[in-house]
């Protein structure tokens, strides 16, 4: 009975944090998978930055967002699927579109660009996604942003040519998920970040801009990630 109780509570807790008109507002705007700022969410709540900060702490305790702090900037995701699930359950009784996230970014920069030494934009954010398909990065155990090159893998970076095992031993993280500021989901930082960049350029997949961080990315590079890595325009 007494787990009965604390199962009734805890549901009571977690449709009270979303109960909260501002609260759900923010909630339903990270539906979409991309992340964003405690005062973009306050624009799209309605209320002040102090006001959504206090509300995105309920909501974390409650383990309904969660929050990576990248640079000078904190950036609010969805809990997980099962969180997604939920409000996609409750929204089934509501009737009505959402506003969608739309990207401010120059779209030569969205495209494709690098950050700090790996690809960033629409490119990286894809190459990140269908690396998690095909199961070449797997989570690591230093923190839920590190990633561990599988077998399979290594198999698929050293075919590219890229030296895992040297890769391995830089004195930096060997893959982590990178959080993109265009698209606001990641894409791959780290030693194999910096190393897929090296490819890409090397085998003219891309060009770099002389006066920009913009990529070009080339009719060549567009059939190779097609072949390589089943990636569409």
């Amino acid at each position: 009975m007494d787990v009965e109780s604390r199962v009734d509570d805890e549901v009571s807790q977690i449709a009270a944090a979303i109960g909260e008109p501002a609260r759900a507002r923010m909630l339903y705007c990270l539906v979409d998978g991309r992340a964003r700022t405690s005062t973009e969410l306050s624009v799209v709540a309605a209320i002040s930055p102090a006001t959504a900060s206090a509300h995105l702490q309920r909501l974390r305790t409650q383990r309904l967002v969660t929050v990576l702090a990248q640079g000078r900037h904190r950036y609010y995701s969805l809990g997980g699927a099962n969180v997604a699930a939920a409000l996609e359950a409750l929204s089934v009784l509501t009737s009505g579109s959402r506003d969608v996230f739309v990207p401010n970014t120059p779209s030569r920069l969205r495209t494709a660009r690098t950050c700090y030494d790996h690809i960033a934009g629409v490119l990286g954010v894809s190459l990140h996604q269908r690396f998690r398909e095909l199961g070449w990065l797997s989570d690591g155990t230093v923190s839920n942003k590190a990633y561990q090159v599988t077998v399979r893998g290594t198999e698929a970076l050293e075919a590219l040519g890229i030296d895992v095992e040297a890769t391995r031993k830089q004195r930096r993280c060997l893959a982590y998920a990178c959080l993109d500021w265009s698209e606001r989901r990641p894409h791959i930082g780290g030693a194999v970040g910096a190393a897929l960049l090296n490819v890409a350029l090397k085998r003219k997949w891309v060009i770099q801009d002389l006066d920009s961080r913009a990529l070009t990315i080339t009719k060549h590079g567009r059939r190779e990630m097609l072949a390589r890595f089943g990636l569409h325009d």
